[in-house]
């Protein structure tokens, strides 16, 4: 695959301001808190590397690779930063740019995953041939796309509690959605580790009717998946008074063992539930709701070379712009 014609590999200085966000960053999120580290670099040592731009037009580029680069160039207050421009269909593009995050920049395991997803759509090739193509082994290929299949609360919640792609494997093992996020509860509540969450697993799958936390059978047989560790619902009520808590309703909740059986109780204030009626309403609505898509943050996707012709007003990397 042939990106850079010989003419185009030296740096320019581009401005900002007609730099454009590009079509197929495969990057959804950046932590601000490194982006900031990297805008003080910048400011005492330049640009390093240079960004990988294509041509938008006769005086505006599309960004290729380097977004977070770009970014902390914005927040050290520069007006150009270094280029090199390539030339490129959208495919080439997507590949390049998923390439430059993989090689220089960790991508959450997910992120990668919708990448591959992404790229082997528009190819319209088989994992092997994906496989190839990206220099990867198959199985690589197909392990990252089974990541998927969690669901985006999931995904979220993986993220958010700092758990590896191999705790998000381990999960995978339970395919039975209610089942895995019970499990994945119990997972970051208790702070488990990859070894943990594999015993976790194994013990869910043993305590349940074969097959149903596997997600087998029908509706027509379908059985009712009982956890039998009860620490994951207990877990469950204590998160749920937690938010209650968090929303202004002091509710507690108690725990009592006897030697044959063990008693909650959560007491709610009648007080507070009557002079909290709307925000209870909207946390239950809140704690029932299905999980929806996460939403997309990054100013990066559903940009055009069309947008480019808009002015520099649409650049979100300009100054103009609250840049």
């Amino acid at each position: 695959m042939r990106f850079l014609a010989k003419s185009d590999q030296k740096v320019r200085q581009i401005p900002i301001e007609h730099i454009f966000p590009g079509k197929t960053q495969p990057r959804g999120t950046f932590d601000q808190a490194e982006l900031e580290e990297l805008a003080q670099s910048i400011r005492a040592n330049g640009v390093l590397q240079p960004l990988t731009v294509r041509r938008a037009g006769s005086a505006d580029y599309e960004l290729v690779a380097g977004e977070r680069r770009l970014r902390a160039s914005v927040l050290a207050g520069l007006s150009h930063v270094p280029c090199l421009v390539i030339s490129c269909d959208d495919q080439q593009a997507a590949v390049y740019s998923l390439l430059e995050n993989l090689q220089r920049v960790d991508l959450d395991p997910f992120e990668e995953a919708e990448g591959i997803s992404r790229l082997i759509d528009e190819w319209g090739v088989t994992q092997e041939e994906a496989a190839r193509r990206l220099g990867k082994r198959q199985s690589t290929i197909a392990n990252k796309l089974r990541l998927l299949r969690l669901s985006e609360a999931q995904r979220r919640a993986i993220i958010q509690a700092g758990l590896s792609e191999r705790h998000a494997r381990a999960l995978l093992r339970l395919q039975d959605d209610k089942v895995r996020a019970a499990a994945l509860d119990q997972v970051i509540q208790n702070n488990l580790n990859v070894k943990q969450t594999d015993e976790l697993v194994e013990r869910v799958l043993q305590s349940v009717p074969e097959g149903a936390a596997r997600g087998e059978g029908g509706d027509k047989h379908r059985r009712t998946v009982v956890i039998k560790d009860v620490r994951i619902f207990m877990n469950t009520i204590d998160r749920a008074v937690e938010t209650m808590r968090s929303s202004g309703i002091p509710a507690v909740a108690s725990r009592q063992e006897t030697p044959d059986y063990i008693e909650c109780v959560v007491r709610i204030p009648k007080s507070a539930a009557l002079s909290t009626a709307k925000p209870a309403k909207q946390l239950t609505k809140q704690l029932t709701k299905e999980p929806t898509k996460r939403p997309d943050k990054s100013p990066t996707r559903g940009h055009s070379t069309a947008t480019h012709a808009k002015g520099n007003a649409n650049n979100p990397f300009s100054k103009a712009a609250g840049g």
